[in-house]
């Protein structure tokens, strides 16, 4: 299964990523975690792992790829970076970082003042997912990048279900309208993660949803999540919700 995780800037993306890997993987499935968000810094601190290499570097670099989709823009064509399938074993160790079953895969980061735009990471993201090929039991986790630019890539199409985290707040509520449209657009099933709210905020979430229904599992503001978010520290408990949220997915 391919899950992408969205949402808005700071709304607990990379926390809910985080925790559902270490919860499949303690369910004993083979787990990728694809860190697609070029300007996420610190996904990998909450997996417990060293920052891998850019995947970008793989295929020759930005600057490399980059040239490709240029050419292939002005000639109206398409541009195939990777050819044939990969699977989970097959992935280039030196690129790969690995903590308690969860490995650890970023597509490219931005590192440096006026090095351009990220489109190359993001056909690179997309043709990554979409050249995946899984176990049964096989579960690939990507962090997408705040907003809906995402979407615009076409990385959400390459998933089988789309995750939307939710926080309590007018932002996250519209973002959401607008999430939902184009998961419907692409034919992915959409559901919510309530995230950083107390019953009262919960409840006025629920009412501001157009169907609350899709909210699937709830995950209360808790110190010690708090704390390792702050810290950088890896989120190695398990947490009643996230598995919760597991068996969800599971039957859906």
């Amino acid at each position: 299964m391919k899950i992408a995780i969205c949402g808005k800037g700071g709304s607990g993306k990379s926390t809910l990523t985080a925790l559902l890997a270490r919860e499949y993987a303690r369910r004993n499935h083979p787990v990728l975690v694809v860190d697609t968000d070029e300007s996420n810094l610190g996904l990998h601190r909450l997996l417990g792992t060293d920052a891998p290499s850019d995947l970008m570097g793989y295929f020759g670099g930005k600057k490399v790829v980059g040239t490709k989709l240029m050419a292939a823009m002005r000639d109206n064509a398409s541009v195939n970076v990777i050819e044939g399938t990969w699977t989970l074993d097959s992935l280039p160790e030196d690129y790969v970082a690995e903590d308690h079953g969860v490995r650890l895969i970023a597509i490219g980061k931005i590192h440096d003042a006026g090095e351009g735009c990220a489109c190359p990471m993001g056909m690179l993201a997309r043709q990554f997912l979409g050249s995946l090929h899984l176990g049964d039991n096989d579960v690939v986790i990507a962090d997408t990048e705040a907003g809906i630019e995402h979407f615009g890539r076409g990385i959400d199409q390459e998933a089988d279900v789309i995750l939307m985290v939710l926080d309590p707040s007018f932002e996250s509520l519209r973002l959401a309208e607008k999430i939902t449209g184009m998961a419907e657009g692409i034919g992915v099933p959409l559901y919510y993660v309530l995230n950083k709210a107390d019953p009262a905020m919960a409840a006025r979430v629920r009412e501001g949803v157009a169907d609350p229904s899709r909210i699937v599992c709830e995950i209360p503001q808790e110190p010690g999540i708090l704390e390792a978010g702050l810290g950088g520290q890896a989120l190695t408990d398990g947490h009643q919700a996230i598995g919760t949220l597991v068996e969800v997915l599971e039957r859906r």
